[in-house]
């Protein structure tokens, strides 16, 4: 009789865990700095201004992806940021599918993406 009752306490405090963990707001979750890099399952990677963490769908603005380039002459590859923006269609944001985003990081305010984002904003 007292397993069971340990059983029964041990399975509902898990549910409990699990149910205050599934019960995140995307409020729980902040960002220190203005842009934010996502990482895709597909490889992909998009720096912006990430909105909704933490739910289905969360919104990149101002974004910013890397385009290499190879010098068919030298081989040489050419690593270029790209605004995103420009493509026929002119999307002005990203809605993600929080499924297919393996990390968020922040992208530090002096490292070289912040430097090239600063310097195209002030085209």
């Amino acid at each position: 009789m007292k397993k069971l009752i340990l059983v029964c306490v041990a399975v509902t405090a898990t549910a409990i865990i699990l149910l205050a963990a599934a019960c995140r707001t995307a409020a729980d979750i902040k960002f220190d700095t203005a842009y934010q890099a996502v990482l895709l399952d597909n490889g992909s990677v998009y720096f912006g201004k990430l909105q909704g963490a933490g739910t289905q769908y969360p919104v990149l603005t101002d974004v910013y992806y890397v385009q290499s380039q190879v010098n068919q002459e030298t081989k040489e590859v050419k690593n270029i940021l790209i605004r995103r923006g420009n493509e026929w269609h002119a999307p002005d944001r990203m809605f993600l599918n929080a499924r297919h985003i393996i990390l968020i990081e922040p992208v530090g305010p002096n490292s070289k993406v912040a430097e090239l984002i600063a310097q195209d904003k002030k085209k």
